[in-house]
């Protein structure tokens, strides 16, 4: 048995894949590709660095020897030059020109940088198949007539997969939100102490131009566009807080699926998957708890709430930099991605295994439809003759008598029989009850559903294609 805390978000939440992006290993093998990208843009412009040494710093780039650096790091305090050191240990040739010119935050930074972006591009390729998922449920169901709620209270009907729809265009817009961010995600670079790029400028004897090309060359090298340009020491904490309004803005489309998937299964319409051997409830053997979603609802809290942690340190950094940010942002930014993860993870698995049970939707909706139907009832009977002020007034007073039925009496709704004994009306009950097709209230649901699939989701889909066919299994 483990003795020490070890956080649930790893242990039963967060996929194995993004652990990894955001574990030490990942980030340490990342410095050594910095530091390899730094020292052969220094050796490309004109630095005393050699071919033979940016070589020998490739050997070794994977193969990191930890025990060396972390008995360094007893000694001298400093995880970064820990890592200098231990690298030079197996780059005896290279040693000399490692890390050279730079901070501690070129490394720090930089990789920071990198590793949010693996993050968030893990992310929207969760984002794009539980969207995939979405986008099948509701073509499926686009056509089956369900009650529509407003305030929680009986409304004009919709259909099953209208409702997804709703869902799904939450989910569009956080796949807006997270290309615009992936593709503002820009480098540090090298910026030196104080972000004025003075240790460069020495290197290279004053030369402004080779000090930008510098940057230019570490981007190229890392994989980005460019780097950043201006800065202090570090880069602007606010991009911490701009990468965790995304997660924080996916969360709360989540948190809201969830709840409506929720209340549909109270209400016995739609249950979220439940295994053959799965217990609901260690006192009540019958019930089938919405667990998974409930658990996207939790993460989801904790995640929309995370994200003030960035915020706060973005606002309390000290001109060029100050250190209280490094505690805080190596709990908070690496926990909101682990958190959204699961989140993902687990809102794929509900919506793959969603059951619709049809006949419960239908009678629900038929008990309520009568009701629904009174402004289709009351034209009719205009067009037979009738004055519609006195049939307003009718239909108003049997609704509320055929209501109390309902509600007062536990009768079943008999709004219809009450209309057709009505003579004013002129309506017989077989005239009335073919006013009862509930597609004839639902709108432009299924057309809605059909265009915004046709016109909006699949292209974005086909263009995505590559990334779409995951599943998702989850822990507990």
């Amino acid at each position: 048995m483990n003795d020490k805390y070890t956080t649930p978000l790893g242990e039963r939440y967060a996929s194995k894949e993004m652990q990894y992006i955001f574990s030490p290993d990942k980030k340490f093998k990342t410095w050594r590709k910095l530091w390899i990208a730094l020292a052969e843009s220094e050796m490309e412009l004109g630095l005393n660095v050699t071919q033979e040494q940016v070589d020998e710093l490739k050997a070794n780039a994977d193969d990191i020897n930890y025990d060396v650096a972390k008995a360094r790091e007893k000694e001298v305090r400093h995880d970064v030059m820990s890592h200098v050191y231990a690298y030079g240990q197996q780059c005896p040739n290279a040693k000399g020109i490692i890390h050279l010119g730079a901070t501690s935050c070129y490394v720090g930074d930089n990789t920071d940088i990198i590793i949010m972006t693996e993050g968030l591009k893990l992310v929207r390729k969760k984002l794009l198949n539980v969207m995939n998922e979405l986008a099948k449920f509701a073509d499926k169901y686009k056509d089956l007539p369900t009650l529509g709620f407003t305030h929680f209270q009986p409304a004009q009907p919709t259909t099953v997969g209208k409702r997804a729809s709703l869902w799904l265009m939450e989910l569009k817009l956080d796949l807006d939100d997270i290309d615009y961010m992936i593709d503002q995600m820009v480098l540090l670079g090298s910026k030196g102490t104080t972000g004025t790029q003075a240790s460069f400028l020495e290197l290279f004897e004053g030369d402004h131009e080779k000090v930008k090309e510098l940057d230019k060359k570490i981007a190229e090298k890392m994989g980005f566009k460019e780097c950043i340009p201006v800065s202090g020491q570090t880069y602007s904490r606010k991009i911490d807080t701009r990468v965790l309004n995304v997660l924080s803005g996916i969360a709360a489309s989540a948190h809201k699926f969830s709840n409506d998937i929720r209340l549909l299964q109270h209400l016995k319409e739609i249950e979220e998957p439940f295994e053959k051997s799965q217990i609901g409830s260690s006192a009540m053997a019958y019930k089938r708890n919405p667990m998974r979603s409930e658990r996207i609802a939790s993460l989801a809290n904790y995640v929309m709430t995370v994200n003030i942690n960035p915020a706060i340190t973005s606002s309390t950094q000290w001109f060029e930099r100050t250190l209280d940010d490094s505690a805080n942002k190596r709990i908070s930014v690496p926990e909101a991605f682990l958190a959204t993860d699961g989140i993902l993870d687990l809102y794929m698995n509900v919506v793959d295994g969603l059951v619709v049970y049809d006949k419960v939707i239908t009678k629900r909706l038929m008990s309520e439809l009568p009701f629904m139907a009174t402004e289709n009832i009351m034209m009719d009977a205009v067009k037979a003759g009738g004055d519609r002020q006195e049939l307003h007034e009718k239909i108003r007073q049997l609704s509320m008598e055929a209501g109390a039925n309902v509600k007062q009496k536990g009768l079943e709704n008999n709004l219809l029989e009450l209309i057709a004994n009505d003579e004013s009306f002129g309506l017989s009950l077989e005239d009335l009850e073919k006013t009862m097709d509930p597609s004839k209230y639902v709108g432009r649901a299924p057309e809605q559903v059909e265009e915004f699939l046709r016109d909006v989701i699949n292209p974005i889909l086909e263009a995505n294609k590559d990334e779409l066919g995951l599943s998702a299994e989850i822990n507990v």
